[in-house]
């Protein structure tokens, strides 16, 4: 027999789908079978199946240890201990007993772009592994996870889940846009703060996978066109570049590189959307060679319990040091 209390990971999931993570090599009609003989329970009382689980549930298995684990797979966690070991830079701005907030460094993947990968989302498993907030026997019903993507080469904010009910609410936040996201970015070309004040531009977006690049048209041509917004908002000129903050309404791939570009401002750094001749001075001069863009900023709403936490709170990341090396010597 095995008594499973649920903890506010796996709270918020239908009993069903958490009988089949942790036991994932038994059939369907196993489980139903067990629930219908009260050889599985919910706290002390028959189940169906359906109901949806609550911090303080407890699931009772009333079967063999033998029957158990031959319904369960080996849990290997050296993935996640590699990644936290090997990606270096990766710090934790921010975290409560559901959400977290990390800062990542340029060169490091979101989430993997094909087996044997690491990103973000292995070091976050990796991290709380070692820091002892989770076990890793959780693994086999939740896996915490990041909820937001950054470019490889973008630098700054990224949020994670580290529980069930902690990922469907920062999507639900992300999605209905209730999470304002901030970036500063460094553009060619001298932009005068007082005459632009929240520029906002608009446009269909279609990328293109096999490049991996993106076109904007200002309606919609095609199907896979996607609508975006953004705001843009100059903080300080330079002699030949400027120093912009970016509010990004909608989240599209690429969006503020080319979005800026199209404007007639490209971000420095920016081989892909852009000037190949002004990259290369600074290039040169001062080792850039890829976007200056990051993640500076997010804002909440007001949050209710369980996540009064995050009501109202203002996260932010540091400066990158191209950012500082550069404004500094101009």
């Amino acid at each position: 027999m095995q008594q499973i209390h649920i903890s506010d990971r796996d709270a918020g999931q239908r009993l069903d789908k958490f009988l089949h993570k942790y036991l994932p090599l038994a059939p369907s009609s196993f489980f139903y079978k067990m629930l219908r003989k009260k050889n599985i329970t919910l706290n002390g009382k028959k189940a169906e199946g359906k109901e949806k689980l609550t911090s303080g549930d407890m699931v009772a298995l009333f079967l063999s240890d033998e029957t158990i684990l031959s319904f369960q797979k080996g849990i290997d966690t050296s993935e996640y201990e590699s990644a936290y070991v090997k990606l270096k830079g990766i710090t934790v701005v921010y975290e409560d007993e559901h959400i977290i907030i990390m800062n990542k460094p340029s060169g490091i993947l979101s989430q993997k772009a094909k087996e044997g990968d690491l990103s973000v989302n292995e070091w976050l498993i990796g991290y709380l592994l070692q820091e002892g907030t989770l076990d890793k026997t959780v693994l086999s019903t939740f896996k915490p996870s990041i909820c937001n993507r950054l470019d490889r080469n973008t630098v700054g904010l990224i949020t994670g889940a580290k529980t069930l009910q902690g990922s469907q609410e920062l999507n639900k936040l992300i999605s209905s846009r209730e999470v304002k996201k901030f970036y500063r970015l460094i553009v060619k070309g001298r932009m005068e703060p007082g005459r632009f004040k929240g520029e906002l531009l608009e446009g269909y977006l279609t990328k293109d996978e096999k490049t991996n690049k993106v076109t904007l048209t200002n309606r919609k041509e095609s199907e896979d066109a996607s609508y975006i917004q953004t705001r843009y908002y100059p903080v300080k000129a330079y002699q030949d570049k400027t120093l912009v903050e970016v509010e990004l309404i909608t989240g599209k791939s690429h969006q503020i590189r080319a979005h800026m570009a199209s404007i007639g401002y490209p971000l420095l750094g920016d081989y892909k959307y852009g000037d190949k001749a002004f990259n290369e001075v600074y290039k040169q001069k001062y080792h850039i060679s890829s976007q200056l863009l990051y993640a500076c900023r997010m804002e909440f709403p007001i949050m209710e319990a369980p996540f009064e936490r995050l009501s109202n709170l203002v996260v932010e990341a540091p400066v990158p040091g191209d950012f500082r090396k550069l404004l500094k010597a101009d």
